[in-house]
């Protein structure tokens, strides 16, 4: 069943990334959360993540502007790794709340809760028509840097906050998603240098057919998405996207996942 889901989220999440703003990792997180820890969950996306960044970056990545990338991607580095601690930080912390609902336990444990905020907060993000407008002046590439760094080590989501930051820079269109990807590279191998421990546990080894089979599910999703794109509105896919991730953040908010 693990293998089936997963699969199908990441097969059908890289489709929708390309009409709803939402990058693979924020969809692909909450169906890994459906079968393992949250911090295992938060690795195993990330190395989909990263390879699939790594395919992106092959084709684009001669566009990328540099000084952008330094300018964001060094304090997103840094803040990807302290975002990447405080992620074990919070999942070595005792459960907030257990309790039984139809005949299960149930724990509502801190990095649950801090997951299920920052899922409602960007499916929330997302259905509103001027978060599609945000945008920051180029001074504060810095800023944009840390936050979208932190966030990235600490949950993944990083993709929504790098765009707005980016918006104004300056860019071309190649520009702006060759240099977007090479940012989030430098910051999924940031927070899996800061994963390692964790990427060998037995949950990982034991499961190595299921991150092959979801990373090679997402470049299908691709090929699909790109032959769709003219058949689907992207309003369309945002809203269906956002109310799924608000079901998935309400369920670890509650514990029941």
């Amino acid at each position: 069943m693990d293998l089936f889901v997963v699969c199908l989220v990441a097969f059908l999440a890289s489709g929708l990334t390309l009409f709803s703003g939402f990058g693979l990792g924020t969809l692909l997180l909450p169906a890994f959360l459906l079968f393992f820890p949250a911090e295992v969950a938060v690795a195993m996306t990330a190395i989909v993540h990263f390879f699939n960044n790594i395919f992106k970056l092959a084709v684009l990545g001669k566009h990328a502007d540099l000084k952008t990338v330094i300018r964001f991607g060094t304090p997103a580095v840094v803040a990807a790794a302290g975002g990447a601690a405080l992620l074990f930080v919070f999942s070595d912390a005792r459960p907030l709340v257990s309790y039984e609902i139809l005949g299960r336990d149930a724990y509502i444990t801190p990095i649950k809760v801090v997951m299920g905020v920052l899922i409602i907060t960007f499916a929330a993000a997302e259905l509103m028509p001027s978060f599609e407008h945000l945008a920051f002046e180029r001074k504060y590439l810095p800023l944009g840097g840390l936050l979208s760094g932190f966030f990235g080590g600490l949950s993944g989501h990083q993709g929504a906050l790098r765009s707005a930051f980016l918006v104004r820079a300056g860019l071309s269109k190649e520009g702006f998603i060759a240099t977007g990807v090479v940012i989030a590279c430098l910051v999924d191998v940031t927070r899996l240098a800061m994963y390692v421990n964790h990427l060998k546990t037995p949950e990982l080894r034991q499961n190595l057919f299921l991150l092959v089979s979801a990373t090679v599910s997402a470049f299908l999703g691709v090929v699909l998405g790109n032959m769709l794109r003219k058949k689907i509105t992207m309003r369309t896919i945002q809203v269906i996207v956002s109310l799924l991730l608000f079901v998935i953040a309400i369920g670890l908010g509650a514990g029941l996942i």
